[in-house]
């Protein structure tokens, strides 16, 4: 822990329990959301804006992001420290996702003096929240070939074009944006730029998408005739694509530095063996069954497998052979786990898995059902499984592309 004061870290930690065991509210009185990206009504967004707001004037959000810009100014120990008691109290999730977890350390790591004055604190307290515009209707997966186009006028940029899957862009003040500046430049990521984007300006639409879950938290936005000041780029033309790549290692969790907290249920494998143990099938619990029960190991064990991982990640002596291979796989490992978890927990209970949120025969009020719709969100965001993969394979395995 280097030189971080023990007996202050305690004092800290034990603080942060207390707090989060006195404050924690995990029924509202409607659904809260079990990830950013099932944000939507207005009454879980202010729910969960003035939930983030509260735990960061306590002091437990941003510890470890600098003073001057409205952080702690601690070290991030004392952030680890706090985001573990909100994991033992069972916390709602932190709203301002991509401010918190994306935007913000790439203004930290990349940003002007100026920006960061000017957008962190807001990040923090959630007064300003943060959407992002890379996906584009066309091209989703291809980001590089991302068209929106941002043509130079005077003071101003005039953007035109739209973007898919924006989570939170109904809410969304600012948005980082992946525009196109320059058609003919030698190849299509020279030709791409990076803004942070006010979105309340004239020209700005927000559409809403509904999900499969019946619930929203997505939405298309389209640019037309947008004018942004120029001082909006971050860097200078053509390095967007270079910008977003960095921003994707923050993304897929490859890169420290986010403010802390969480912004997805992390569901406990060791959940489903009260699941098993409950859930009949053949008139006998499920977890009697031989072959239900290897598969329930199964899932523990590889549970606590990812838990090393993650810890091990962490020891950089512990990395030498291949010290991007954890962190470059942890985007992949987490969301298709949670994905296949959610889906045996389904299985476990048989039939009665077909019942949803709302209705008085569901499993758990339909967490598991609901938990499995909505993992797929996590599989396609920051990357597809897919391109996840191709990621491991050229950056850790050193495998030849394929043509």
């Amino acid at each position: 822990m280097g030189d971080v004061n023990i007996k202050e870290l305690e004092e800290f930690a034990a603080d942060a329990d207390a707090w989060f065991q006195e404050n924690v509210v995990t029924d509202p009185g409607f659904m809260l959301p079990l990830t950013f990206m099932e944000v939507g009504t207005d009454q879980q967004f202010e729910f969960l804006r003035d939930w983030q707001r509260k735990v960061y004037e306590a002091g437990y959000l941003g510890a470890a992001w600098p003073k001057e810009y409205g952080g702690g100014g601690l070290d991030q120990e004392f952030q680890d420290a706090a985001t573990n008691a909100m994991r033992r109290h069972h916390s709602p999730i932190m709203l301002n996702a991509i401010g918190l977890n994306w935007a913000g350390p790439l203004l930290l790591n990349m940003g002007t003096d100026e920006d960061r004055q000017k957008y962190i604190k807001g990040i923090l307290t959630a007064d300003d929240i943060w959407c992002q515009g890379f996906s584009e209707p066309e091209n989703g997966s291809d980001l590089g070939n991302a068209q929106l186009k941002a043509v130079r006028d005077g003071d101003e940029y005039v953007l035109n074009g739209s973007k898919i899957w924006t989570t939170q862009g109904n809410f969304g003040k600012y948005m980082i944006l992946l525009a196109r500046t320059n058609f003919d430049a030698p190849n299509k990521y020279a030709g791409l730029s990076f803004f942070l984007a006010p979105m309340m300006v004239d020209g700005v639409e927000t559409v809403p998408i509904r999900k499969l879950t019946g619930e929203y938290g997505f939405t298309q936005t389209f640019f037309t005739d947008v004018r942004i000041p120029a001082s909006c780029l971050m860097g200078e033309e053509g390095q967007g694509w270079l910008i977003a790549m960095r921003t994707l290692e923050y993304e897929r969790g490859a890169r420290a530095g986010q403010a802390g907290g969480y912004v997805m249920t992390e569901f406990d494998a060791f959940q489903i063996v009260d699941v098993a143990r409950h859930a009949l099938r053949g008139g006998t619990p499920a977890i009697e069954d031989p072959v239900m029960r290897d598969k329930l190991v199964e899932f523990l064990i590889e549970a606590q497998s990812l838990k090393l991982c993650n810890e091990r990640g962490a020891i950089a002596p512990l990395n030498q052979d291949r010290p991007m291979a954890l962190a470059l796989s942890n985007k992949l490992m987490f969301t298709e786990f949670a994905r296949r978890l959610n889906e045996f927990a389904i299985t476990l209970t048989g039939a009665a898995g077909g019942y949803y949120v709302g209705d008085e025969n569901a499993v758990d009020q339909g967490l598991w059902t609901r938990g499995y719709l909505n993992a797929f969100s996590a599989t396609i965001g920051g990357g597809t499984s897919q391109i996840q993969r191709n990621i491991i394979g050229d950056h850790v395995l050193g495998l030849p592309k394929s043509k």
